[in-house]
């Protein structure tokens, strides 16, 4: 891995602590309109596209409501979640003042993602964000339009960050260092080693360290 010239972050479980938000969100918003309970397990399974591919998974007949719902109880439980992780911000400050760009490619949905972002106040940060779409995972396409976009930049002198298995998974699949962010209590670390990223980290302050003696 080269000195680093980008980092491209995810959001959920990453950049905040908002899993839990999204599955009591989308508990709120699908449990009345298909008259049963979910599982964590149920909703997670739906997890890969964007928030309307959960809704198509699990309420299919009630889409455009079940969207709206969701959007609105997203928006209204936020307080679950009302800033980062300790040392987000700070780490971004860093990257700006080192001329380091940033970029987001998340598979949530695009309000969803100016909710957290907005709440967050991290918006400023982000030179570019790619967000999900409701057919399928689009993280690698997304990881790809921003090495597209930073066409002056190599892929080593790149890293993803994220805390899931898919996004080893994408990052390899465009050919980009990754990080594995297991800071996040949702995270699961033994699942992420198995599939050997260039590194993981299970707190910040030790991935601040690392990042700013590698840019």
């Amino acid at each position: 891995m080269n000195k680093i010239k980008a980092v491209v972050f995810d959001l959920d479980g990453t950049l905040g602590n908002t899993l839990p938000l999204c599955i009591s969100a989308f508990r709120k918003s699908i449990e009345p309109l298909i008259k049963r309970t979910l599982s964590d397990e149920e909703i997670i399974e739906t997890f890969g596209p964007s928030e309307e591919g959960t809704i198509m998974a699990l309420a299919p007949g009630y889409y455009e409501k079940g969207i709206s719902k969701y959007l609105e109880f997203y928006s209204e439980l936020h307080a679950m979640c009302p800033v980062p992780f300790e040392g987000i911000e700070d780490l971004l400050i860093t990257l700006k003042n080192r001329s380091v760009r940033i970029a987001m490619v998340t598979g949530k949905g695009k309000h969803s993602t100016e909710i957290s972002l907005k709440q967050f106040g991290l918006a400023e940060y982000f030179e570019a964000i790619e967000t999900g779409i409701s057919s399928g995972p689009r993280k690698a396409e997304g990881i790809q339009n921003i090495l597209d976009l930073f066409k002056d930049i190599q892929k080593n002198e790149v890293i993803y960050v994220g805390d899931a298995p898919s996004d080893i998974t994408a990052s390899n699949k465009v050919g980009v260092p990754v990080v594995a962010a297991a800071w996040a209590e949702t995270a699961e670390p033994e699942k992420l080693k198995k599939l050997h990223p260039d590194m993981l980290f299970d707190n910040i302050k030790d991935f601040g360290h690392w990042l700013t003696s590698n840019i």
